[in-house]
């Protein structure tokens, strides 16, 4: 007879063993299925496919084998967009055209009940309103503002929301009931905002007409920096990964972008401009941080002649001297896209090394070497917005529908596969979908109304309780 494992062999055997390997063991016998239970071999399991799982999550789906099974479950019907799947919403609200909507949403995946598919929108009616996706209602809404509201951001770890009106004024709203907690008046409008949450504490980049870069505290919304990047002229704002860089641009234009040191932007010297340099180029069309990196800064511009489109990688970092601290930018990785490409109008990054690329109607991806990975012509008509995060990515299109894209590993390479549509309401009442956001569990789509107003569709996914 052949002898039997100890508990302590068995539990060293099967912690080499993946999920399904795990369940079949447990079929064995009485003292296998006790052990493929440990709570400890689940844990890592669950560790090493989500890496920012977090026990208080989990362990609401009360073991961390059920989290692991049902997130796992989640995320196959996310990827699949079977009917049976999720349940789609027309939720309407606002009587004018929605400009920008924000998830509030806090980005750990709940299985136990208690999250809440939550997003944020402004709209030309004056108003911002909060939304329950799971329940497709109306949490709030603000009173109707003396302007426009066109642009918004949220603050997820502090559920707080703050928008800003065609006239450049600030407002922070509670989340709970849309009441106002503070408001500031920009220097000029608005072209652009950022929220930025480091360790350090949280904060507000807002790029004005004027040129002006201002960077004020949340909630308070007091102005803290006030410095010039471009004078008289618009910029385009993005924060870093770690939050210790900003990226401004002005959109096409001669002057050279910049990057900016966060810190010297919080805590400035005396009579001193803040940390930054020029990059040698210009032109500037889109950017993207590489998500999985620190600070990797991918730019899309003109090449010297102003005739070929070029994508530069580079990676900011500081140069302490006696006398001052200086920015160092160096370039990683350059290529130049196709003269046969349409130029693209959006642009998102993957990883540390994956481009994404929205050029008409197509979905185009490259690595930061030039090398093209995949394209997709999934719509017929042009493409809206690009949502991506760790696990999908998500197009909306003129066409009334979403695409949903999942991402997987080849030989640890990461591979985009398109999966399924998710449509909108009747061509005769919408002329299309104008904005795409998503999370742990929904995704919402902006359909913009030939009368020109706008509603919500959304489409939540079901999930299966511990």
């Amino acid at each position: 007879m052949a002898p039997q494992l100890g508990l302590h062999e068995l539990l060293h055997v099967f912690s080499f063993l993946d999920a399904r390997d795990l369940l079949c063991a447990a079929q064995v016998d009485k003292v296998w299925n006790e052990v493929s239970g440990t709570t400890e071999l689940w844990r890592q399991l669950c560790l090493r496919r989500w890496a920012r799982a977090d026990a208080r999550i989990a362990l609401g789906a009360h073991t961390w084998k059920r989290y692991y099974l049902s997130r796992a479950e989640l995320e196959f019907r996310l990827g699949s967009g079977r009917p049976g799947d999720f349940v789609c919403r027309a939720i309407a609200g606002h009587r004018g055209a929605i400009r920008e909507l924000a998830a509030l949403s806090a980005h750990e995946c709940r299985l136990d009940g208690r999250g809440r598919s939550v997003v944020c929108t402004v709209s030309s009616d004056g108003t911002a309103r909060a939304w329950d996706l799971r329940e497709g209602t109306e949490i709030w809404s603000s009173p109707a503002q003396p302007a426009a509201l066109v642009n918004l951001v949220t603050y997820p770890r502090l559920q707080l929301v703050v928008t800003v009106d065609e006239r450049g004024l600030l407002k922070v709203w509670e989340p709970e009931n849309g009441r106002e907690a503070a408001s500031a008046r920009l220097p000029a409008p608005s072209s652009a905002l950022e929220a930025c949450h480091p360790p350090e504490g949280p904060f507000l980049l807002a790029a004005c007409a004027d040129g002006a870069l201002c960077t004020l505290t949340v909630p308070g919304l007091r102005l803290r920096t006030r410095v010039t990047t471009f004078p008289s002229q618009p910029a385009s704002l993005l924060c870093s990964p770690d939050h210790q860089w900003v990226f401004a641009w002005t959109q096409n234009s001669d002057l050279g972008p910049k990057v900016l040191r966060t810190h010297s932007l919080l805590c400035p010297a005396e009579d001193a401009p803040p940390v930054s340099t020029a990059l040698p180029v210009w032109l500037t069309s889109g950017a993207c941080w590489a998500p999985g990196e620190a600070a990797r800064l991918v730019v899309m511009h003109r090449d010297n002649t102003g005739l070929q489109l070029v994508i530069t990688t580079y990676e900011p970092r500081t140069r302490a001297s006696r006398d001052a601290v200086d920015v160092v930018v160096q370039q990683v990785a350059r290529f130049v896209l196709p003269d046969t490409m349409m130029p693209p109008h959006l642009m998102k990054g993957h990883g540390s090394q994956v481009i994404l690329l929205a050029s008409g109607s197509e979905l185009l991806l490259f690595n930061i070497h030039g090398l093209q990975l995949a394209a997709f012509q999934d719509h017929r008509k042009r493409i809206t917005s690009l949502w991506v995060d760790q696990s999908r990515a998500i197009t909306s299109s003129f066409d009334l529908s979403l695409r949903v894209y999942v991402w997987t590993k080849d030989k640890n390479c990461p591979v985009l596969r398109s999966c399924y549509h998710l449509l909108g309401g009747s061509h005769r009442w919408a002329s299309g979908f104008t904005h795409v956001a998503g999370d742990s569990t929904s995704i919402v789509g902006v359909e913009a109304r030939s009368e020109g107003t706008s509603i919500l569709r959304s489409y939540h996914f079901q999930v299966r309780r511990g």
